[in-house]
């Protein structure tokens, strides 16, 4: 079968060659662990059972996990292995699974839930992704997806093209987080955890407040209240933003205290805000592959 599930339908046989995203038709994951740094109605107490997939249909230059997303860093697993991911996450009382990065490996995703949901999975299904998802893929996870935690990364398409290689980024990510919402309604939150939803990230880039306008704008206007909306300013620099200067710095208290003042002109109310220097080497997770070895080693003794 030649691949499409995303919005750049390479149109490869990922059993016999690599698309854009690099992934074959094999899973590859970098990490598995219970998560507390995620949005508190995502990681509750107890921490979000996070996944995060190798490879990815971007290729941002400011990547916090460029070694998994554009190196590919990982470790191949089965359908069997991931279900047994999913159960295991449960038993250690994750809220949440929370699928990070996950476009690229929707049919497979999609097996392991159902196998996972008819021995015993009852956690809220978190997909986490870039928004860079098709509306036909995302129709494959129609059912099996409670929660979409998304970025909204650009409105003007000459930043998407110039950070992302993500040609039409606004008008494919607008699509996407109409057919998440489709699926999941408005947002229901209990005891202070997102159960069902649509939860929009934006993450501030350097120089680009008004960008950021546009994209909040447009969210409040189409969504109200009925969606959530996460404004960050966590933006890290790495090293490989040497030829990419107006990247190359952290976001001013004073850039994002501005956007922070336009969401509340729009009236937004359902938003989560970063407090002070959240700008630190600390959002990037540690992918040792001897970790992860022993992770899926300690879950066979378990599940």
């Amino acid at each position: 079968m030649l691949c499409e599930i995303c919005p750049r339908k390479c149109l490869v046989d990922r059993e016999k060659t690599l698309g854009f995203c690099k992934a074959s038709n094999h899973i590859k994951i970098a990490k598995f662990y219970l998560h507390q740094w995620e949005e508190p109605c995502i990681s509750g107490e107890n921490g979000s059972g996070t996944i995060f997939f190798s490879h990815c249909n971007l290729q941002c230059v400011y990547c916090q996990n460029y070694e998994i997303s554009t190196g590919g860093k990982g470790l191949e697993i089965t359908i069997q292995d991931l279900k047994n991911i999913f159960l295991y996450m449960q038993k250690q009382k994750a809220t949440n699974i929370n699928l990070v990065t996950p476009s690229h490996y929707i049919l497979q995703i999609k097996e392991a839930l159902k196998e996972a949901k008819k021995e015993g999975l009852t956690l809220p299904i978190v997909y986490n992704s870039s928004g860079y998802d098709s509306v036909e893929g995302l129709k494959v996870l129609d059912g099996l997806i409670d929660v979409y935690l998304v970025d909204m990364k650009y409105f003007n398409d000459q930043y998407a093209i110039r950070y992302s290689k993500a040609n039409h980024y606004f008008e494919i990510c607008k699509k996407a987080i109409q057919e998440m919402y489709r699926q999941t309604g408005p947002i229901q939150i209990k005891n202070g955890i997102m159960e069902k939803g649509v939860l929009v990230r934006h993450l501030l880039l350097p120089g680009l407040k008004e960008d950021s306008k546009k994209i909040l704008s447009y969210l409040y206007h189409t969504y109200q209240d009925h969606i959530m909306i996460s404004i960050m300013n966590q933006y890290t620099p790495t090293s490989s933003l040497k030829d990419m200067k107006e990247l190359n710095r952290t976001i001013t208290k004073k850039e994002y205290e501005e956007v922070l003042a336009y969401a509340l002109s729009l009236g937004i109310e359902q938003a989560f805000v970063q407090e002070d220097e959240t700008a630190d080497e600390s959002f990037i997770p540690d992918f040792s592959l001897e970790s992860l070895k022993k992770d899926m080693d300690q879950i066979k003794d378990k599940i």
